[in-house]
């Protein structure tokens, strides 16, 4: 009873909705997957095949129901030196490698890291991608007729109006329809989907990747799956964070992760290349109306439906119809209120934001962007948690005991704060620290205090340590050296 219900939820909750959303993201689908074949140097069904069996298993066994997951220019831009010196076969073999990688990290439940990114990284990360969606567009309106500018402005006018009239059907999939429609009867001369590239008209195929198995061929495609596996799990990752905000549902972080993995290793025995989610085909799915793992799955279906069978008619889709679409995916991808909120916002998330967004534009490379924002993040909150720590002083009245009360986090970014606000120079006989408002977290932190203590004791001073919490004592223990006999202290000067 309970799968039943969980199918249900999951697979026919608004079928029709589901279904038309579907329609939509394949033929989104099939400009981009030729377009990243091309940027990795192999045939356009390699993308295409690759964006058909993708998105049909990430649609079963992913974590994150409505999530797009096909080949991208994240991916692709990694598979170009291994196609240029090995060949195609070691392009499936590090495919199939690079899915058994990600299997790995959903089993070791690495979907967790996602805690430690950042709400400003996440926006620089969405911001940059709509940016590079956009830029994306820009080949298909230079060196081009006034008729092009005309029919993206049309269609975006039927995106943005029709939705006035029905929200029962996507606007954007009326808009690609109306405008192909258009084209046919009027004749315009307009660059079309055919023009892209040429579309397969066979099935896909099980197949062996024909390289030598041995440790060679391992040494070659292991550094190219890695980069595909880390990159390819970011972007999902990610992807589904953005979507998970947009439908106020949660995810299976490690899910995703074994779905992805499962999904690049079935691929790589298609003949195809690998892939991962797509933020964009994401947002139109979502936008659409799409909640369900059936619009995903019917994504995949319907666009291997498209390129087999209809594959005469999809070439005349006009280009100008599908950047229109993905113009209005790059504005409803970029988070304007982040713009407004540079003022208000703390500046060190700004900066974070502003970092993530320039490193990603300017390498083109997610990673890179996420990584930048990743750190700044760790090192602005170290900064400010190492801001936090306080100490105070308490003298006898008869000078010769004084006690210091550590308040705060001491690790190391604070570590070096707390040795230098000890005074070793005027040292009473009795010395007393009162750590009971502190914490210590690492090895640096315990170093310092060890120092500290020592350098009392050079002096002649009688040190007495006292509120260690359990944590901290612990760590005194196991890592201190002032506590234990027979340690070397240097005379003082």
């Amino acid at each position: 009873m309970r799968f039943y219900q969980a199918f249900r939820r999951e697979w026919m909750t608004n079928v029709p909705t589901e279904v038309l959303s579907g329609v939509l993201v394949a033929l989104a689908l099939i400009p981009e997957a030729i377009g990243f074949s091309i940027v990795a140097g192999v045939d356009p069904k390699v993308g295409l095949y690759a964006s058909f069996s993708i998105a049909c298993v990430t649609a079963v066994l992913g974590g994150r129901p409505a999530m797009i997951s096909a080949a991208t220019a994240s991916t692709a831009v990694l598979m170009i030196a291994l196609v240029r010196d090995h060949g195609l076969q070691y392009l499936f073999a590090a495919t199939v490698l690079m899915g058994l990688i990600q299997v790995a990290a959903g089993a070791a439940r690495l979907g967790l890291l996602m805690k430690f990114v950042s709400r400003s990284v996440m926006t620089g990360f969405v911001n940059a991608l709509a940016i590079l969606i956009f830029l994306a567009q820009l080949p298909q309106l230079t060196h081009v007729g006034w008729e092009t500018y005309a029919m993206v402005g049309a269609g975006l006018a039927i995106i943005y109006l029709f939705p006035y009239v029905t929200k029962r059907v996507p606007s954007a999939l009326v808009s690609i329809i109306v405008l192909t429609a258009f084209t046919l009867w009027s004749g315009i001369k307009l660059r079309t989907v055919g023009d892209m590239g040429e579309l397969p008209s066979s099935l896909p195929f099980f197949a062996i990747p024909q390289v030598p198995f041995n440790l060679e061929t391992l040494r070659i495609i292991l550094p190219y799956s890695l980069a595909m596996a880390a990159v390819g799990l970011l972007e999902s990752l990610l992807t589904a964070s953005i979507v998970d905000d947009m439908t106020d549902t949660g995810s299976n972080k490690n899910r995703e992760c074994v779905g992805q993995g499962i999904a690049n290793f079935i691929t790589g025995f298609l003949g195809a290349m690998g892939g991962c989610a797509m933020i964009g085909q994401s947002v139109i799915n979502v936008t659409a109306g799409a909640r369900t793992r059936l619009s995903t799955f019917f994504a995949g279906g319907f666009l291997l439906f498209l390129i087999v069978v209809l594959g005469e008619w999809v070439k005349q889709i006009p280009m100008a119809a599908l950047v229109a679409v993905m113009i209005m995916v790059s504005i409803s991808t970029f988070n304007w209120s982040s713009i407004v909120n540079l003022r208000s916002h703390p500046l060190s998330s700004s900066v974070v934001m502003l970092a993530t967004v320039v490193v990603v534009v300017a390498t083109r490379d997610l990673s890179m962007g996420v990584l930048t924002g990743v750190v700044l993040s760790g090192v602005f909150f170290a900064a400010k948690v190492a801001r936090l720590l306080g100490i105070a002083t308490e003298l006898s009245d008869d000078g010769r005991e004084i006690t210091y009360f550590v308040t705060g986090q001491v690790f190391f970014a604070s570590s070096n704060s707390l040795v230098d606000a000890f005074d070793y120079q005027e040292v009473p006989e009795r010395v007393r620290i009162d750590v009971s408002d502190a914490h210590f977290w690492d090895i640096t932190a315990i170093g310092a205090l060890d120092d500290i203590v020592l350098k009392l004791r050079r002096h002649g001073a009688q040190v007495e340590l006292i509120g260690l919490n359990q944590a901290s004592a612990t760590m005194v223990e196991r890592f201190g050296t002032h506590h234990k006999p027979n340690v070397r202290q240097k005379p003082a000067h």
